[in-house]
């Protein structure tokens, strides 16, 4: 046996035969690690071995039966919803997210609902069982069924699941556990690779559905190795912004449902709260007859959101004018700007242009490019957008209003939120005219070609 000494990147897993202060690879400061790996010299055991065999294992595909994998439902529709239906018995589920959005919330409540009905094994490296007692007595969660294991050693954690046999089993996190077989530390690279390794092991042989919970970097991506998020069967993502009370869970991959589905939460004292319809509360707080302001309608997955998105241009002060954006993209803001100022006239190259996102809602549609510009239109003109107006539909670089995916979706919802007046894309009134009429009976859709059309909204 021999032993070789390496460096390996905590950020992105590149290997080098040498320490060095910055990674040659990703470019961070100080995130080699040093680890040792254990080659066998034997060369007659290195030699790959040639299996013969009389009779080919494989099968046709039309000879394979297709079986509806069972799943446990946990109560939180939201939670569901993502996942496709519920958790599926034997998978494993990766769950991220930055500290203290509510990841163990979420995990606790969840196990307040299947302890009813299953043995769950809630498996903690970074608290003791008192601090979980703590937070599951604040959120009212207890039962004899729910199992807490403070331990950080995968094989320890290992033989507790063969022992106590739940259906269910949450770690909290993949990069509190360490390998003994392994001598770098718990965190790193080799470490969350060992220990999913054998987590997933387990669940396969033994159907066992296992949540993971994984921690994130400064840049917002699961630390440790990316082929974490090939092993898993499902990667599910918790953000949002810690200064507002609500809470996102996107699916970026799930084998067994979509992910285009995403889920709602808003924190509060009692946990987190199942939001079905973010758009009456987005929209709650709406200042009205004020210039600026224009009603938007995102697609987040196949759910339509109605939020409020705010502009305020200003003279400015500065050989450079400012842009801001919070909630909307920089770059998208930049060159709506430009276009708005090239096509239209608008003298925004010596403004200031801040734009806002009510309700620290992230949105990255292209349909909200129109209600953008209505609102940077409304706020230099100082004339207000009518209350009752919502638009939808994406600017392109000559001005033009194009086409927009799952207009009857958004279409309805508008409707449903007792908006009169829907801007939409000429393109998709064309298109689907017979069902938008059917729809809007009591309602006016605007059809626009360009922001030429959208320009005399406000005349």
């Amino acid at each position: 046996m021999k032993t070789k000494t390496g460096y390996i990147c905590s950020e992105c897993g590149n290997v080098t035969a040498k320490w060095f202060g910055q990674c040659p690879s990703c470019k961070n400061w100080n995130t080699l690690e040093e680890y040792e790996d254990t080659t066998e010299l034997d060369s007659r055991s290195a030699k790959k071995a040639v299996i013969k065999r009389e009779k080919a294992l494989s099968n046709s595909i039309d000879s394979i039966d297709i079986t509806e994998e069972p799943r446990s439902v946990t109560g939180i529709g939201e939670f569901d919803r993502v996942l496709g239906g519920g958790i599926v018995k034997g998978s494993v589920t990766l769950l991220s997210g930055e500290p203290g959005i509510g990841k163990s919330t979420l995990l606790l409540q969840i196990c307040d609902v299947l302890g009813k009905s299953q043995k769950v094994l809630y498996v903690s490296g970074e608290e003791s069982p008192s601090q979980i007692k703590l937070r599951a007595k604040r959120l009212g969660v207890s039962g004899k069924d729910i199992l807490i294991y403070a331990e950080t050693d995968i094989d320890e954690v290992i033989a507790e699941i063969n022992a106590s046999s739940p259906e269910i089993v949450i770690i909290d996190s993949v990069q509190a556990m360490s390998d003994r077989a392994s001598s770098s530390v718990a965190g790193s690279i080799t470490q969350v690779k060992n220990t999913a390794t054998k987590l997933i092991r387990c669940a396969k042989t033994d159907g066992i559905s296992v949540i993971i919970v994984g921690h994130v970097n400064k840049d917002g991506a699961i630390a440790g190795p990316k082929v974490l998020e090939h092993m898993v069967d499902t990667v599910l993502y918790f953000d949002g912004d810690k200064q507002y009370s609500y809470r996102m869970l996107r699916a970026v991959k799930n084998r067994f449902g979509s992910t285009n589905e995403i889920g709602i939460f808003e924190m509060n004292s009692e946990g987190l709260t199942e939001v079905t319809n973010p758009s009456e509360y987005l929209l709650s707080q709406r200042t009205l007859n004020v210039s600026g302001t224009c009603t938007l309608c995102a697609m987040e997955g196949t759910r339509p959101i109605l939020a409020e998105i705010q502009a305020l241009v200003t003279k400015s002060f500065l050989n450079v004018p400012r842009r801001t954006s919070n909630g909307f993209d920089y770059n998208r803001l930049s060159m709506l700007s430009a276009v708005l100022e090239k096509r239209l006239g608008l003298k925004l190259g010596i403004n200031d242009v801040y734009m806002n996102v009510v309700g620290g809602l992230h949105v990255d549609d292209p349909s909200t490019d129109l209600p953008a510009c209505l609102s940077l239109i409304s706020s230099y003109k100082d004339i207000a957008v009518s209350e009752k107006l919502v638009a939808m539909g994406e600017i392109g670089l000559a001005g033009e209003c194009r086409a927009i995916a799952l207009i009857e979706q958004r279409v309805r919802e508008s409707i449903r939120l007792g908006f009169d007046k829907i801007v939409i894309p000429y393109r998709n009134y064309e298109k689907s005219k017979a069902q938008l009429s059917k729809l809007a009976k009591d309602a006016e859709i605007i059809p626009v070609k360009s922001l030429f059309d959208a320009l005399k909204l406000f005349s």
